[in-house]
């Protein structure tokens, strides 16, 4: 169990190639707890999610960034980035925290220190299921991002190539985006 204290700054550092493994399983863990919650056909799945190809794209793509969220030396979570040094607009692909950390403002002081990070971003983006009020609530309310488009069947978007999804749900995602200043 972490021992919080309020005061400590949350450290983003490099994840080492041993720990990518705990990393990715973490990071499967806190989407489908998200999942579970508010979801009754997640019981039902047999692949995780996010699913093993999502996950290797995201993290070995040629832009991808890996950093881990310390607290007094401790993982609490995570980031998989894009950063894209020509346009300034950058991907969040994954940002997690443990569930044993929510409720406790650490996500908001995470997310502040990947800003700090990367002050070359003029245009952070990220998408999160349409069902993921949590989510939806941190990314808006806390961490000042906009909902700028919202993806469905009809408008899968441009990172799905040639699929039809096979319900409403498998594709409905909100599209975010927050200009920084």
């Amino acid at each position: 169990m972490v021992k919080l204290k309020q005061d400590e700054p949350i450290i983003l550092a490099p994840v080492l190639q041993e720990e990518l493994l705990q990393i990715k399983e973490e990071i499967q863990e806190a989407f489908m707890k998200g999942l579970q919650e508010n979801s009754k056909e997640a019981d039902n799945l047999t692949k995780p999610i996010p699913s093993e190809a999502d996950f290797e794209h995201s993290l070995y793509s040629k832009s991808a960034v890996t950093r881990q969220f310390l607290l007094n030396g401790e993982r609490i979570g995570g980031v998989v980035l894009r950063i894209d040094g020509d346009t300034h607009r950058s991907e969040v692909d994954f940002l997690y925290t443990l569930a044993s950390t929510h409720g406790k403002g650490l996500g908001t002081k995470a997310w502040k220190a990947v800003e700090t990070a990367f002050p070359e971003t003029k245009v952070w983006e990220l998408h999160t299921p349409y069902f993921e009020k949590r989510n939806i609530h941190f990314y808006v309310n806390k961490c000042g991002f906009q909902i700028v488009e919202f993806y469905h069947r009809d408008n899968p978007g441009p990172h799905v190539e040639h699929e039809r999804p096979e319900t409403d749900e498998e594709y409905e995602f909100f599209r975010f985006e927050k200009v920084m200043k």
